[in-house]
Formats: C-alpha cells, structure tokens, sequence
C-alpha cells in the first residue's frame, strides 16, 4: 500500500507541476487563435518531458545523487559551470512570471492592489516552504491544482466537433499569412512541456526520498502517467479556448480570461475552480521553480542542501532559494505584464534547453556509470531524436519570436 500511494502521490504532483503559467498561457493563446488544429503538438512535448524527467529520476535513482552533482563530475566545471547558469537564468524568468500569475489570479478573486498582492504570493510561498515538509508540498498543490480538471469537464460540456478534434492531432503545416505565428506558437507550446526546473525539482526530491534502483519502476509510471495526465489537461485547455474564444475572435492576453473560458460553457461555479486550480498549479510551479534554482546551485558548489533539513541546518541552500525568491518578486513588482514575461521566458528556455537536457542524456546512455540501468535501445534512439528536435527548435526560436513580435502577427 505504501508503494501504492507513493505512486498515486507521484502522479498528482506530477501533474499539478505540468500545467504552470507558461502551459496556461500558450494553450489558451492558441486554441483561440487556431481552434483545434495545433493540438499535435502536445503528445510531443508531453513526450519529451516524460523521457527528460525518467532519466533524470534513473540518474538519481541509480548514483544516489543530484542531477548537478553528476553533471559537475562527468562533463568538468566549465561545461557544468555552463548548463547551470542556462539552467539558472531559465529558472528564475520562470518564477518571476509565476510570481505575477499567483497575484494576478488574487487579483481577479479579491479585486486587491496588484502589487500587495505580488507581495502575498511570494510570502505565502516563502512560508509554505519554510514550514512545509516535502510530502505536504505535494499533496497541498498536487491535489488543489486538480481542480484544473474543471476544463476537462469545460471541454466537453461545449460539445466539441470531435471529427475536427481528431484532425487536430494529424501533424500539419498552417496555410495562410500567418505561417511565420503558427510555427512560433508551435515552438512556444513545446518549449512549455519542456521546462527543465519540473525535472530537477523532481530528480531532487527522488534524492531526499532516497530512491534505489527498485524505484526506478515507481520513476517510470510517474513520469508516464503524471506528466500523460498533465497533457490531457493542457489539451482540455486547448479544446475548451477553441470552443468559446476563437468562435468570437478573443484573444486572452490575460490570466483571467483563460478561467472565462470555462465559466462559458458551465457557469460561475466552474470560474472559481479554475480560479483555485490555476491559482495552485501556478503556485506549485513558483514553490518548484524556486527550489529548483536553490538545489541546481547548492547540488554543483557540493553545499549541504535539502527540504527534509532545517533551513537553519542547511543555511546556503536556503540562503539561495529566499534570494531567488527576493529577486524574482522585485522584478515582478515592477509591473511587469507577467503573461508577456512568460512568452519571453518560454521561448529563451528553449534555446537553453539544449545545454540542460545534452548532459542528462549523455549520463542517462553512459553504461558505465549507470550499467545496466544506462538506456536501452529505445530510449538510446528516442534521446537522441528529440536532441535534434530541441536544436532545430532552439535555433529558430528568437527568430521568430523577433519576426512574429511574440506572435502578434
């Protein structure tokens, strides 16, 4: 039983982590903008996260120690040196926009001053931290992030065209004017499955909970069907916008119309649970994100580090996270428009995500350092074909971030 709910918990959070403020935004921008057509594009991404998280999870599973450490000791400090600071600078764009989400959902329930609730969100994150055990971490945004689910039920109370539902999933090409957008929103939707904090967090918490080799089954079913079930999600996203925004031309460059969108076809009720949903998955990914940053560095420098240990017994490491958080809510109080941060942080941790995911796969393969458990024929193939996937989506991401004005047209 105990096996049992440790997968069951796995799965949740896996979840939960999976739809964050960069999903929210790009699977609602373009289910309005394109309607069902670019629903390909998310058995991809969900695909890639799932092979990138189980290797990280085998790593750690199979050496008993953090991602970073390994990469630092395989690959030498200057190429180390490298993907963290990629790694890094990917991380805390990403919590500076998900500190902005969590306000700017407090604002749509409270109708507060955006700035004191910018203050809010990263104390309350900061206090869940500091006074949460791990396990709690999970259950308190796993489970309150399921209300997510809302859009399922959203998705299909609009009584979809499932003949054009099915057709969205056949892999094309745009035709029209807006070529240049579509293939831009195609890479910002895999560069959203993609982000790389999800994994390490997850790898690191594989670590503090001591995984074995005789985890490594518990690591695959919880990357398959946690990060499986957070792609239904961003695919409900999808269908729901497709249904009740593209209809009437609106494009969400707000939070707050992507919870609109579910209020159509259900009512007030389901505005609230995608209120609370988004406002917790969000949350999950801001706790995740930050850590995520703490427990890179603190794993490269060899800093004492952990959530299992006193933040006073462990004072780099929390050192590092409380200053990830200071930074991160100073940027967020400029008023920066945190769903444009997102654009900007999804598509640059694109073309970082090479340096990331390059050395979890050249471990993940190395036979003798992992022996049996190194990746077998599939997973050898499979790890090397989305490598050069993420190069050539990494090289044209600017591109057409700069052509597109971040898809405007």
């Amino acid at each position: 039983m105990k096996k049992i709910f440790g997968i069951a918990l796995g799965i949740v959070a896996a979840m939960g982590g999976f739809v964050d403020i960069g999903d929210l935004v790009f699977n609602s921008q373009v289910g309005a903008r394109f309607g069902f057509q670019m629903l390909w594009v998310i058995p991809i991404g969900v695909f890639g996260i799932i092979l990138f998280s189980e290797m990280c999870g085998r790593v750690a599973a199979v050496s008993g120690r953090p991602v970073f450490d390994v990469v630092r000791e395989r690959f030498g400090y200057r190429f180390g040196l490298l993907a963290l600071g990629s790694s890094g600078l990917l991380t805390f764009l990403t919590l500076c926009a998900e500190l902005g989400g969590m306000a700017a959902i407090l604002k749509l329930a409270t109708g507060g001053p955006l700035l004191f609730l910018v203050l809010i969100s990263a104390m309350f994150s900061i206090s869940v931290i500091w006074f949460a055990s791990f396990t709690s971490l999970e259950r308190i945004f796993g489970y309150l992030g399921m209300f997510l689910c809302v859009f399922i039920a959203a998705a299909i109370a609009a009584k979809p065209d499932w003949n054009a539902m099915a057709k969205g999933f056949q892999p094309s090409l745009h035709h029209g004017k807006d070529n240049l957008v579509y293939l831009y929103f195609v890479i910002g939707l895999l560069a959203a499955a993609m982000t790389p904090y999800e994994v390490y967090f997850y790898s690191s918490g594989g670590v503090e909970e001591r995984w074995t080799p005789k985890d490594l089954g518990m690591n695959r079913l919880n990357a398959i069907i946690g990060y499986g079930l957070g792609g239904l999600l961003s695919i409900a996203i999808i269908a729901t916008t497709a249904q009740t925004l593209h209809p009437i031309g609106v494009d969400p460059q707000s939070i707050g119309t992507v919870a609109l969108s579910a209020q159509l076809p259900l009512g007030q009720w389901a505005l609230w649970a995608a209120l609370i949903g988004m406002f917790f998955a969000i949350g999950g990914a801001t706790v995740d994100a930050g850590l995520s940053g703490a427990y890179n560095a603190a794993q490269f420098f060899g800093w004492d580090w952990g959530r299992y240990k006193r933040p006073r017994s462990v004072p780099r490491f929390t050192l590092a996270w409380l200053s990830f958080f200071a930074l991160a809510t100073l940027i967020a109080l400029s008023g920066i428009d945190p769903v444009k941060l997102t654009e900007y942080s999804v598509v640059l941790g694109v073309v970082a995500l090479p340096f990331t995911y390059l050395p979890i796969l050249l471990v993940a393969r190395d036979s003798t350092y992992m022996g049996e458990h190194a990746n077998g024929h599939f997973a050898h193939i499979a790890g090397w074909a989305f490598f050069a996937l993420i190069m050539v989506v990494a090289v044209a991401a600017i591109p057409l971030m700069v052509i597109t004005n971040l898809g405007t047209g």
